[in-house]
C-alpha cells in the first residue's frame, strides 16, 4: 500500500510539472505569435509605402527629367529620325541611316 501511495504521489507531481511546462510553452508561443503578427503588419505597411514611392519614381516625367539632367540625354534632331509605317503603307522618312 505504501508503494502504491508513493507511486501515485510521484505520478501527480510529474503530471503537475508537465501541466506547468505546457502552460508556460503555450504562453511563450502566444507572445511569439503576437510579435510575428505585429512584424507582419509593419512589413505590409512598409511594402505599401515602397510601392507608392516606386510608382512616384517611375512616372514618365520623372524618368525624362533624370535622363535630361543626370544623363545629359536629349531628343534626337529631326534630320536623323526615321519613321516606319505599318506593313500596309511602307514609308520611311528622315535623313541619315
Amino acid at each position: 500500500m505504501m508503494r502504491l501511495s508513493l507511486f501515485m504521489l510521484l505520478a501527480v507531481v510529474a503530471s503537475a510539472m508537465v501541466l506547468v511546462h505546457s502552460q508556460y510553452e503555450s504562453r511563450r508561443l502566444f507572445v511569439e505569435h503576437e510579435k510575428a503578427l505585429k512584424e507582419a503588419a509593419r512589413l505590409e505597411t512598409d511594402f505599401e509605402r515602397l510601392t507608392v514611392e516606386r510608382r512616384a519614381q517611375a512616372t514618365p516625367l520623372r524618368v525624362e527629367q533624370i535622363a535630361r539632367q543626370q544623363l545629359q540625354m536629349r531628343n534626337p534632331p529631326p534630320g536623323i529620325t526615321q519613321y516606319v509605317a505599318a506593313p500596309g503603307g511602307a514609308s520611311v522618312q528622315g535623313g541619315a541611316p
